[in-house]
């Protein structure tokens, strides 16, 4: 029950603490740019079954694996990027915990 509630929890609140904190004159922008890093979700449609609970979906789909999280986090270095590399890695790092209870 604490699991969902957790990994939720990081997708939306971790993003919004951020875009707060780091981005305060405009943060309702810094906020939805973070969170469109969930549409890295669309890489589940291709699993089968498409919903696991006791799947981990880092390194396992497509959008999750090793090398597309160093790219997430190359995302954070040009200023340009900053905000979606900062969703995507929000995102991973929600995704972690989410696997951390399996």
């Amino acid at each position: 029950m604490l699991q969902p509630i957790v990994h939720y929890g990081c997708h939306f609140l971790m993003p919004l603490l951020v875009a707060l904190v780091g981005f305060k004159s405009q943060w309702k922008t810094a906020y939805l740019i973070m969170i469109a890093g969930m549409l890295i979700d669309a890489d589940h449609l291709l699993a089968d079954p498409v919903f696991d609970p006791n799947r981990c979906s880092i390194n396992f789909h497509l959008l999750h694996s090793y090398y597309a999280i160093a790219v997430y986090i190359l995302l954070l270095l040009p200023k340009k990027t900053r905000l979606i590399g900062l969703g995507l890695v929000i995102h991973i790092i929600a995704d972690l915990v989410d696997c951390s209870f399996m």
